[in-house]
Parts: C-alpha cells; structure tokens; sequence
C-alpha cells in the first residue's frame, strides 16, 4: 500500500490565495476550505487509500519558545485563520485522519507520520505532500519515504533531494541553520548562500564536522576566509537554527497505517458541505466511497 500525508496547512494557504472568494449566505468566507476538498477528493480520484492530513492553525508551536525571531501568525489575513476549525471539521466529517497540531507544527506530523507508517511492512512507499524544505530530511529511499509536490508532480527521492539542494536528506536541517529558511524566521548566517552551504555540507555532512579555521576546510568556497568568521562567531546560533529546522518526530500521529484508510465520508459530511456550497463535493465523496465499498 502507499501512504499519502498531506500538509493541509499549506494546502489551506496555497487555496486562500489562488482561488476566488465564496462567502456562503451565513456571510462565512469558505473558499479556501472547498479548494482543500476538492484537491483531497482528487488525491482519492487518483487511487490513494491511506490519508493523513496535518494542520497546525494555531501557527506558533514549541520553537517560538526557543527563539523569538520564529514564525507567528502575524499578517495572516484573519478571514485565512478563521478557516482553520472549519478544514479541520470537514476534513473528519470527510473521514479523512486529521492531525491537528498545537504543541508541534504540521510539518512534524507528518515527519513522524512517515516514519512509523515507513516500519509497516505492507507498505511500499510513503508520500509526503507538500514543497516545504524541511520535510526533505526524513526522505529515505530504504524505507521508501518521498516527498510529492503536487502542484509540479514531482517526487523527490534522495537523489533527487541532492539534486535541488546540493546535499542528502540528513544535512537539511544543516542546510537550513546555514541559509537560513524566511518562511520560518530562520535568519541563518550572514554570508551563507546554497553554493556555499552545500558545497560544505556535502563534503562535512553536519554543522559539527565543518572546522572552524577556513585553512582546515578541504573544501573552500568563495570567500572562505569571511565564511570561516561568521561561521566561528554564530556556531551556537547555527546549531540553534538547526534544532529548529529539525522535526520532532515524536509528534502525536496515528498508531499505525490502519487508521489512515479512507472509509468515505461520515452522517453529517452532507450537513456541511451544504454550509460550504459544495454540494458537489459530497457528491464526489459519495460516489467514490460507492465504487470502492
């Protein structure tokens, strides 16, 4: 079987700001909440089985705690927020697993989810949907774990997260505590580009294993010698940075794969998608939860 894990955070978001507004006659704006469904009924259109999808509405999690530059809500347009309890309701009234994150972000549910559903031996590959940089770090060819950017259908593997980022799996969070990741607030190290880094941490791996004193580097970048300085002066705000670019992958997920198999949608899924104007939908999920039951 394969697995598919959503970041429904991002998929919220990426509607918000593509499709037109709808406010419902309750004067509701549920435009992007009918984007989210509709792009899941066509992930079930395309033969998946096994769901999860990770949200995280309230934004900040425990990395705000640790440094105060971290990403908070702030400009998030407020008609965007006050969809978040209403994805997450139709989502389940959907039957889809939602992991609705407080504690932790999205991204760390669905890093954890890939993990454990990777341990069942009937599973084949693990997808995980979105085009965030940090879920790169647990893509791992022997578990089958990929990451599947819908909207350009491409799948990355770990060669093909070498090829976009210049190092394996297991230096992205390196990566990112050294460039820095804006839609994170993680300001990484003045100077520090993706040539750079990457050309360091194919060679080093990690953060640890780069020398201090540029005559030591048996790499050298361009301007190593102010590379070398930065990197000597902010080595603690580095590995900072990458604790904060590293999921925690003891976020509270699923049990096992079991639970993330779609059984169509619940009783009361009619009830909201008549509150949405999308009639259509649970049309949609009627009709598939028929040809598969």
């Amino acid at each position: 079987m394969e697995v598919h894990l959503v970041d429904g955070t991002y998929e919220l978001f990426r509607h918000h700001f593509a499709v037109p507004s709808h406010i419902t006659g309750e004067g509701i704006e549920v435009a992007a909440v009918r984007g989210v469904l509709n792009s899941m009924m066509s992930l079930l259109e395309q033969d998946a089985t096994h769901v999860g999808i990770a949200t995280d509405q309230v934004v900040e999690s425990f990395r705000n705690d640790l440094f105060d530059g971290y990403k908070t809500g702030e400009g998030t347009p407020p008609e965007l927020f006050a969809q978040f309890p209403l994805l997450e309701a139709a989502l389940d009234a959907a039957g889809f697993v939602v992991f609705s994150m407080r504690e932790h972000e999205a991204d760390d549910a669905m890093g954890a989810a890939a993990v454990k559903a990777a341990t069942d031996p009937r599973v084949t590959r693990v997808l995980i949907c979105t085009p965030d940089k940090d879920l790169a770090q647990v893509v791992n060819d022997q578990s089958g774990i990929v990451q599947f950017d819908r909207r350009k259908e491409i799948i990355y593997d770990e060669e093909g997260v070498r090829e976009k980022f210049g190092v394996s799996p297991e230096s992205i969070p390196d990566y990112l505590a050294l460039v820095g990741d804006t839609a994170d607030g993680i300001p990484g190290l003045l100077g520090w580009g993706a040539k750079s880094s990457s050309t360091m941490l194919a060679h080093y791996k990690h953060l640890e294993n780069i020398p201090t004193n540029d005559e030591g580097w048996e790499v050298a970048p361009r301007g190593a010698s102010k590379l070398s300085s930065t990197f000597t002066s902010q080595f603690e705000e580095a590995l900072l940075y990458r604790q904060l670019a590293t999921l925690d992958l003891s976020a509270p997920v699923m049990e096992n794969v079991d639970e993330l198999f779609w059984t169509g949608p619940k009783s009361h899924f009619l009830d909201i998608c008549e509150h949405l104007d999308a009639q259509k939908v649970f049309e949609k999920a009627e009709a598939l939860a028929n040809s598969i039951f």
